[in-house]
């Protein structure tokens, strides 16, 4: 083939000498009209495939080829199913494929349960030149590396000296030209390509719509070759990208895509000034799925039949279903088989360990996410933009604080909220990260100066139990101090989780400076929720009777809570994270728990430079 392959060198293909292997013939299409592409020398995705887009234009092309022939760290064969996600929404794509990321859904459920027959190896499936008899094969795997291509046929069929593809969808043909979408025919196609490649022919294929059982014939003509191998082009080209694809406009395909929770697409539009109406709550407002506390010393935890078992020593046994956790904390010396943690690993669940005071002490999880750019960046974020997020978040941590006081404070000096009210301006415009420290300080001891105008009683304990005069810690000398610390753990372990979820390192922070253990970026997105949930859980306990000088003991100077105190604190705490609350910046409502994802998520678009700053959440 005459290519020359001399770095950026302009040459020009006689495509009248290279035979095309993807169609049935060289006929100009009319489809196309650029005169020049970019010819990729690795071997990702063959020259000659790129020379077939040529031939269906017609004539002789000019053809500029890349640097070299180094090979490409891209993976070598990318599914084909990826091509009927990117034609749907190539952010999907970006999010499935590069990202990996995958949440399932009521749909990709359904999907999986019609695909279960065709999901088995059943039937012979002769090479190319032995077709003939061939009746049917299910789940055949076929790849080409010309391609960078791989596919899982559902049912591949005998036509004579011909194959067929068959794809199972759910639902039912589409009322339009072709009786069904482009994703769904191009993916199609796509396994066709593949066949073709193998030296099969194939000219035509099926798609099966599994709820009114129909078969959709599908003809292979050079318009759907054309668009096959040009999404194929802009996909390869789009995963090599460190930027992901924005997101659809208002689009009705969102509300029902699975990964609408971690696309975020009417935010992202908001915040890009991509669209003007006002986002939509595209996911529940909270999951279904819940924390599992185990504290008790005697259990020991283990699995059996999908379901976590928590066992005494007696036998006494009380279980949950996996299906129905979202993250296991465990308390002290209980124990944990590898078993059940390798059942927590398969679903994503992380583990929490904590000490027996609730000192969050590590986690355990499966792989990390493979969002690599997301890490790289976070590393390597300029400290002007660490200032700014740094900002934002002390300065929502101090306007939080101050609002808490105004709602629960009993004869709050005017001059205190004033000064608050100065310090969150000072915050925002701090020009140095130790000026900011002093700002945070000046504001922490104005507010906790005041914190006890917000408890209603004042019951006795050795230390004075639940008055209260200033914070300390380390260990806690007093009930209420005692209830900070172990709900603060409880915050920083869930926006750790958060954080490995979303695709950060928790322990790279921008204004907590990381430390051996610390989970400095958890630490850095738990200042503004420090008073609206840690605090605000502390005063529910207190002020509702929900926790008596009972549930503390006093050693060595220090407060710690007893086995049913911590229950009754995490209790209110997951009460806590329950709660809806109003969005200021999108206006629909979601938990607590789900906000906390949502600030991660955007805290993460800043990073990549998708949207312009990180705003903090803060309440009204």
């Amino acid at each position: 083939m005459p290519v020359n392959k001399q770095p950026g060198a302009l040459c020009v293909v006689d495509i009248t000498a290279e035979q095309n292997r993807f169609g049935k013939s060289h006929r100009q299409c009319g489809l196309l009209d650029a005169i020049s592409i970019t010819v990729s020398t690795s071997p990702v995705v063959d020259t000659r495939i790129l020379l077939t887009l040529i031939i269906k234009r017609g004539g002789n092309v000019p053809v500029a080829t890349t640097a070299d022939d180094q090979p490409s760290d891209f993976p070598l064969q990318i599914p084909a199913r990826m091509i009927n996600e990117f034609s749907y929404c190539s952010r999907l794509f970006y999010l499935e494929w590069v990202e990996g990321q995958f949440v399932g859904n009521a749909d990709t459920a359904e999907g999986s349960w019609q695909h279960r027959a065709v999901d088995v190896e059943r039937g012979r499936a002769p090479v190319a030149d032995q077709v003939e008899g061939l009746q049917e094969a299910r789940s055949l795997r076929v790849g080409s590396d010309r391609l960078g291509l791989i596919a899982v046929i559902d049912v591949l069929e005998g036509l004579g000296k011909e194959v067929r593809p068959l794809d199972v969808k759910k639902g039912s043909p589409p009322d339009n030209e072709h009786r069904a979408y482009e994703p769904e025919r191009v993916q199609l196609c796509a396994a066709a390509l593949i066949l073709r490649d193998n030296g099969y022919v194939c000219n035509e294929g099926v798609l099966y719509f599994a709820t009114t059982k129909e078969r959709v014939r599908v003809v292979f003509d050079d318009e759907l070759v054309i668009r096959t191998l040009e999404l194929l082009l802009e996909l390869h080209a789009a995963a090599r990208s460190e930027d992901i694809p924005p997101p659809l406009i208002d689009s009705p395909k969102c509300p029902r895509c699975s990964l609408v929770g971690i696309c975020l697409p009417d935010e992202v539009n908001q915040l890009t000034v991509r669209s003007q109406r006002p986002p939509r709550r595209l996911v529940p407002s909270d999951d279904a799925a819940r924390p599992v506390y185990v504290s008790d010393q005697r259990f020991n935890v283990s699995v059996s039949g999908g379901r976590l078992r928590m066992k005494d020593k007696e036998g006494a046994v009380e279980e949950v279903r996996l299906l129905d956790v979202s993250q296991l904390n465990i308390y002290g010396h209980v124990q944990i088989t590898t078993g059940a943690l390798g059942a927590c690993f398969d679903r994503e669940i992380p583990v929490g360990f904590f000490s027996h005071g609730g000192w969050f002490r590590g986690m355990a999880h499966g792989l990390p996410s493979k969002h690599v750019e997301l890490r790289r960046r976070q590393i390597a974020l300029r400290p002007e933009a660490s200032l700014q997020f740094a900002r934002a978040v002390v300065s929502g941590k101090i306007r939080n604080s101050r609002t808490l006081l105004r709602r629960n404070g009993r004869n709050v000096p005017s001059e205190v909220l004033s000064s608050m009210k100065f310090l969150i301006a000072s915050a925002e415009a701090a020009a140095s990260a130790p000026s900011l420290l002093g700002y945070e300080g000046a504001a922490a001891r104005q507010y906790f100066g005041q914190f006890s105008s917000m408890l209603r009683s004042v019951e006795s304990l050795p230390g004075e139990s639940f008055a209260f005069e200033h914070r300390n810690r380390r260990p806690p000398r007093d009930a209420v101090n005692c209830l900070l610390s172990y709900v603060y753990g409880l915050l920083v372990k869930d926006l750790t989780v958060a954080c490995f979820l979303v695709g950060f390192d928790p322990f790279i922070g921008f204004y907590h400076q990381p430390r051996f253990g610390r989970p400095a970026l958890a630490l850095d997105l738990a200042e503004e929720f420090r008073p609206i949930i840690g605090d605000s859980v502390v005063l529910t306990l207190i002020n509702n009777g929900e926790v008596k000088p009972s549930d503390f003991t006093v050693r060595g100077g220090g407060v710690a809570m007893t086995t049913p105190g911590r229950r009754s604190v995490i209790a209110a705490y997951e009460r806590r994270m329950a709660q809806e609350v109003t969005h200021p910046m999108f206006g629909y409502t979601a938990s607590y728990r789900r906000v906390l994802e949502v600030q991660v998520r955007l805290l993460a678009s800043a990073v990549l430079g998708e949207i312009p700053d990180y705003t903090a959440f803060t309440t009204r």
